[in-house]
């Protein structure tokens, strides 16, 4: 018996083996035997969550944890509303409800997508008046601005504004701070915007006409209300 087979195994047996390893081994769950747990980064956060889908760009505004009472106990689920916008003059809300948190933001942007409504744009870049919307407690008042003035509105308005494509607004918020309430009221305040153009037909006069007095000195929503 030579020395190669000592042991039970040739050299060129044994390195054909699989090699165990102890207790003392490298650990399962990363190169290394590194632990991947505590290495995730920050979570996003919901309220500035954008993403592009094809020309619409989506901006998830609230996120609620609701409940639904039912005999056995409760029955807890997702509340999202969101804001879709095409960056171009057009903007729509939705909210939805679901079990889990994406089919909730799922649902919300599908309603979204129904209900957009187009919102003349000066420039394409702001208002062309000012204007006051309200829905229930909430009260909101949005201002034209000149160039370089940038979107100065927080919150659920800020969310609006930015989809809708408005880079020159100064908005304000007077009543409830229900992000519900705010939208629709930033909706219906944008509702009342109105062009020149838009003026000058219901009027029967050329543009010219109607943008001639806005620089004599009456701004667009005197005119309009004129009209």
């Amino acid at each position: 018996m030579t020395d190669e087979t000592i042991g039970g195994a040739s050299p060129e047996v044994q390195a054909e083996q699989p090699q165990r390893r102890g207790r003392g081994g490298p650990r399962r769950g990363g190169p290394g035997g590194g632990n991947d747990r505590g290495r995730r980064g920050p979570r996003d956060n919901q309220n500035t969550e954008e993403r592009a889908e094809g020309e619409l760009v989506d901006k998830l505004v609230a996120i609620n944890r609701v409940a639904k009472v039912v005999k056995g106990g409760k029955n807890f689920g997702f509340a999202a509303l969101v804001v879709v916008g095409d960056k171009k003059g057009r903007v729509g809300f939705g909210h939805g409800k679901a079990r889990e948190v994406p089919e909730a933001i799922r649902k919300a942007t599908e309603e979204a997508k129904k209900t957009l409504i187009r919102v003349p744009l000066r420039e394409g870049r702001t208002l062309h008046h000012d204007g006051d919307g309200r829905w229930g407690a909430g009260k909101v008042m949005l201002r034209a601005a000149p160039a370089g003035k940038g979107l100065i509105a927080g919150g659920p308005m800020r969310a609006v504004l930015e989809v809708l494509g408005v880079s020159d607004v100064v908005a304000k918020s007077k009543g409830s701070s229900n992000p519900y309430n705010m939208v629709r009221a930033t909706f219906d305040a944008l509702k009342g915007q109105s062009s020149p153009r838009q003026v000058a037909n219901r009027r029967g006069l050329k543009v010219a006409d109607v943008v001639g007095r806005r620089k004599d000195g009456a701004s667009l929503g005197e005119v309009a209300a004129e009209g």
